[in-house]
């Protein structure tokens, strides 16, 4: 989301791998360097794809199990599906501290 990291590029967002848990605040460009998969650098903000850490595989994650094994949102776990709910509300979701109304 270009938007995103050109009005807000200091915006420090709450990054979750879905995979193992680890959470960190970062800036896009801190979180890109560091190697997570997630918007705006990789992928795009609301739109189902991975939410990893650099150690974790996209292998284990809800978009893979939904593309890549071909399972029906009933099929996943508990936790898939929360992933699932909180990708779909983003960025508010994942602010810091931020009036998700300046988006």
């Amino acid at each position: 989301m270009l938007f995103i990291r050109t009005r807000f590029p200091e915006i420090r967002f709450e990054h979750i791998c879905e995979v193992c848990g680890k959470t960190e605040m970062l800036t896009p460009q801190e979180a890109f360097d560091a190697g997570w998969d997630y918007p705006p650098h990789i992928g795009d903000f609301g739109i189902i794809s991975p939410r990893t850490c650099k150690e974790c595989s996209m292998l284990d994650t809800a978009w893979a199990k939904l593309v890549l094994e071909h399972k029906m949102p009933s099929e996943l776990t508990a936790e898939q599906r929360e992933t699932i709910q909180r990708i779909s509300d983003e960025p508010k979701t994942i602010l810091a501290g931020i009036d998700p109304i300046e988006f």
